[in-house]
């Protein structure tokens, strides 16, 4: 028989729902976004349960570069990404790479990218991303401050350089022309160059100032591990397992796990990265989430002024520190998750930090993730049609750290029957299935309209 989740009365907080108000949640997974769902459920009340399968490799969100990238509001879904790409492959000397050997992983994904990369598509995603990603910073500082650490959140912005000068120009003149949303671009001028002196072997002959994005200060899977302290003294229960199946309830929506047990809860979020488009096929329900990889290396910089993070545009590659190491990460390859590494991406990466003359004082370690990405490259987030009190939240590709707390706001309001305060038509999760669902939604979870 399903279990299902009762608050447990010593455990509850003082500001627990009324009783015809939802009072349990289950959020299915352990990275950034479920994290940050779980925190925000259980600080409105409900008792939550946190499913997540033991991991021998980390989540995507603890490998990226920590920058909080609220200027990217072009999705990647567009007509200029697409009449770029051949010039952006990695054989050519590009971030950019398919695994051929596995092509089932993304073929089909391919083919709703290209209908998504339409210009009125593209322009339709531009103005959602636009919305969502204008109300990231404020959601990285209502949560940085109810977690009593502001200092988890510096809105410093970062720096692009450019060294080859005949790409210099061209790529500082596309940025300041960018739609960038609510982040600047200046150029910087001579005088205005920060001290590089023992950071970069050659002075870059171009760079700009993006001023309104952020980083967090601590390395994201570090910022991880406060976000599970945090739930640990919220008692929020955790189950150290995988789900792989959904299934409509009579309470609710169950959730079937790897060790056997079956969760039901008034609310289920699904936040479960590249392994969501099997889970939600076990509802009948279509999610093409494709596995867009990341690599990154790690080293001590043995003694490094704090700088910004630093984006090295001809290399398409992003270099962060954290405290006494450095970070760099770049590539988009398109592959199935659990493929070999590619270990030419990481040697790339080791040959541009000696090229460039950043500081090393250790030895590179390396690290490999799955982006979970959507053909629009928009996420999916909202209510999922026939399981009762379920809400997807998955599909964030490059800007999962930047929209985990937004998300989990949003996530927050639909669970409790609250407006969200942006609209969630653009991110519908249903919005590449070809039939219209058959199963109503429940009424509690449809789209609330504001009094």
């Amino acid at each position: 028989m399903p279990e299902s989740l009762s608050p447990a009365p010593q455990d509850a907080p003082e500001t627990a729902p009324p009783p015809t108000h939802p009072r349990t949640a289950i959020v299915v997974g352990g990275g950034l976004v479920g994290l940050c769902c779980a925190r925000a459920l259980r600080a409105a009340g409900l008792d939550v349960t946190l499913v997540s399968e033991p991991r021998y490799t980390p989540p995507a969100s603890s490998g990226n570069a920590g920058h909080i990238a609220i200027e990217q509001v072009i999705p990647l879904a567009s007509p200029a990404a697409l009449a770029s790409a051949p010039g952006r492959l990695f054989l050519r000397g590009g971030a950019l790479d398919f695994g051929w050997t596995r092509p089932g992983s993304w073929v089909p994904w391919l083919r709703h990218y290209l209908q998504a990369c339409s210009p009125a598509r593209a322009q339709a995603g531009q103005e959602a991303l636009r919305g969502l990603l204008a109300e990231a910073m404020p959601a990285w500082r209502r949560m940085t401050a109810e977690l009593g650490r502001p200092e988890l959140l510096d809105e410093a912005g970062h720096l692009m350089f450019w060294h080859d000068s005949r790409r210099a120009e061209p790529g500082m003149a596309h940025w300041l022309a960018a739609d960038t949303g609510t982040a600047t671009v200046r150029r910087l001028d001579a005088d205005e160059f920060p001290d590089l002196d023992g950071v970069l072997a050659h002075r870059p002959c171009g760079a700009l100032k993006l001023e309104g994005t952020g980083r967090v200060t601590v390395s994201p899977g570090t910022m991880m591990n406060i976000l599970s302290d945090t739930l640990y003294g919220a008692q929020v229960r955790r189950v150290a397992a995988r789900a792989v199946r959904l299934a409509r309830d009579d309470a609710g929506t169950a959730v079937h796990l790897t060790d056997g047990q079956v969760l039901v809860a008034d609310r289920v979020v699904i936040a479960t990265g590249v392994g969501t488009k099997a889970l939600l096929r076990t509802a009948g329900l279509s999610a093409p989430v494709v596995a867009e990889r990341g690599y990154h290396i790690e080293w001590d910089h043995g003694g490094l002024p704090a700088l910004p993070p630093m984006v090295f545009e001809e290399r398409s590659m992003i270099v962060s520190r954290f405290g006494a190491r450095l970070r760099t990460s770049s590539f988009i390859e398109f592959t199935a998750p659990d493929a070999p590494p590619d270990p030419r991406k990481w040697r790339y990466l080791e040959e541009n930090v000696r090229d460039l003359g950043l500081p090393v004082a250790s030895g590179f370690s390396h690290w490999m993730g799955s982006r979970p990405t959507l053909p629009d490259y928009l996420p999916a987030i909202g209510p999922l049609p026939g399981l009762p009190g379920a809400i997807a939240a998955y599909g964030h590709q490059h800007l999962g750290l930047t929209l985990a707390p937004l998300t989990a706001e949003l996530v927050r309001a639909l669970a409790t029957d609250t407006a969200p305060p942006i609209a969630l038509t653009p991110f519908r999760p249903e919005r590449f299935s070809r039939t219209r669902p058959v199963q109503p939604l429940q009424p509690a979870l449809a789209q609330p309209t504001p009094t």
